[in-house]
């Protein structure tokens, strides 16, 4: 009788499936290592419960989900059916033909999307080069200052709104012989020390590209900005810090190592949790400060959902679907409240559920609405310009070269890509 009861449940569960649109269709989706990529496979089974369609989530760090996805774009052997697209490789994305142009999906299904609750700024940046739309926005970062205002409170600092307040609080704020460093960022080796760099160096009036849109990475402002990094390193962040990347960074901060970090708002709910932090009611988080005198504009990064080229149609129609469904406001406001720090919508700044739980929200909102999502320029050469500066600034970092001959050796390599 058991036996019978299994097969009739089954017999029943797959007739349920037969009745659903993409009964039958698996989805393999690439997805970043980041906070929100553990969410994606919790939350995927609803959109299976709905469609029939299965999701498959296959998480892999930064340098293996570039490597992997590429591959498999390049050789067409169709192993991802949905990709996690860094903000900085829409121009390989576009130039190669790795996925598909959503411009004319987009536009049909405008109503059904809401893109005008989605911020301009991130529909731009994360997905869209040239012409084309190569992939769609679901996880939206903005740069930000976390800082623990206890200690600028005892000192009797403001929160720093300039790049030179935020290096003199660093400066004044270090104190090893209590473990407490003013200042901590990535200086891992490769992307990550590359990427919070370029931060730091367009908030410092520095730019990867000239005006005409070639290398300019040995720029009079870009070697005094890696000048002053180099020093903060030196007098101001904890032991090892140039051997972090983004983890290392955000565990030192709410480890309460560092008094300052500009850091990604997917990290900011982690700073609230007490099972991982120990700065609960200590820290607060601000818009990033700009040079003096610089234009009010903020670092703005994050992920898009890309679909692959060289997949069947009716795999492509359940990829957009699944897209369509992630970033429809009830579920994008339960992805984040489940913790993906991904925000994305206007209407998610005035939730009054994510306002509670995330009080940082209106920091985030500012941000989106004064974005820059160009200071790592979106070009088809990015991913080898991030190599060349990832290994030029972490050798200054380390003390095997100085500012000015690290950046030229990387600009005489950078020129010969264009």
């Amino acid at each position: 009788m058991a036996v019978l009861g299994l097969v009739t449940l089954a017999f029943a569960g797959s007739a349920i499936a037969a009745d659903k649109k993409f009964a039958g269709v698996t989805l393999t989706l690439a997805s970043q290592n980041d906070q929100f990529a553990a969410v994606l496979a919790a939350l995927s089974p609803k959109f299976t419960e709905e469609t029939g369609a299965i999701v498959k989530v296959d998480i892999l760090d930064y340098g293996s989900l570039l490597t992997k996805t590429t591959a498999d774009f390049v050789g067409k052997t169709g192993g991802y059916d949905l990709v996690t697209m860094d903000i900085v490789w829409a121009g390989q994305y576009a130039e190669n033909g790795y996925s598909v142009d959503l411009t004319d999906w987009m536009k049909r299904d405008a109503s059904e999307l809401k893109l005008d609750d989605i911020y301009p700024t991130l529909l731009n940046a994360l997905g869209h080069y040239g012409d084309k739309q190569v992939a769609f926005p679901f996880a939206g970062y903005a740069n930000v200052l976390a800082y623990r205002k206890d200690l600028f409170e005892a000192a009797g600092i403001k929160p720093p709104t300039t790049m030179e307040e935020m290096t003199a609080a660093a400066y004044k704020l270090t104190d090893p012989a209590k473990k407490i460093y003013g200042f901590v960022a990535n200086g891992q080796k490769g992307p990550a020390v590359a990427q919070d760099w370029m931060q730091y160096n367009t908030e410092m009036g520095g730019s990867i590209l000239d005006a005409n849109g070639k290398p300019a990475l040995n720029s009079e402002a870009n070697i005094k900005s890696l000048t002053v990094y180099k020093q903060l390193f030196d007098k101001a962040a904890p032991p090892g810090a140039v051997d972090y990347d983004w983890g290392g960074r955000e565990e030192s901060f709410r480890q309460g190592l560092a008094a300052t970090m500009q850091t990604w708002s997917v990290g900011a709910p982690g700073y609230y949790d007490p099972s991982i932090s120990k700065i609960v009611d200590k820290v607060a988080i601000t818009t990033a400060p700009r040079g003096e005198g610089l234009p009010k504009l903020y670092g703005i990064g994050g992920w898009g959902m890309a679909i692959n080229a060289g997949i069947s149609d009716k795999q492509k129609e359940a990829a957009w679907a699944y897209i369509k469904w992630l970033v429809s406001p009830p579920v994008h406001k339960e992805f984040n409240l489940m913790g993906a720090g991904s925000f994305l919508r206007k209407s998610e700044m005035t939730d009054a559920d994510l306002k509670a739980k995330f009080p940082f929200l209106p920091v985030i909102a500012e941000t989106f609405e004064h974005g820059d999502g160009e200071y790592r320029p979106r070009i088809p050469q990015y991913p080898e310009i991030q190599d060349l500066l990832g290994t030029a600034v972490n050798a200054v970092l380390v003390g095997n070269a100085d500012p000015k001959s690290a950046l030229d050796a990387a600009q005489e390599s950078a020129s010969k890509l264009f």
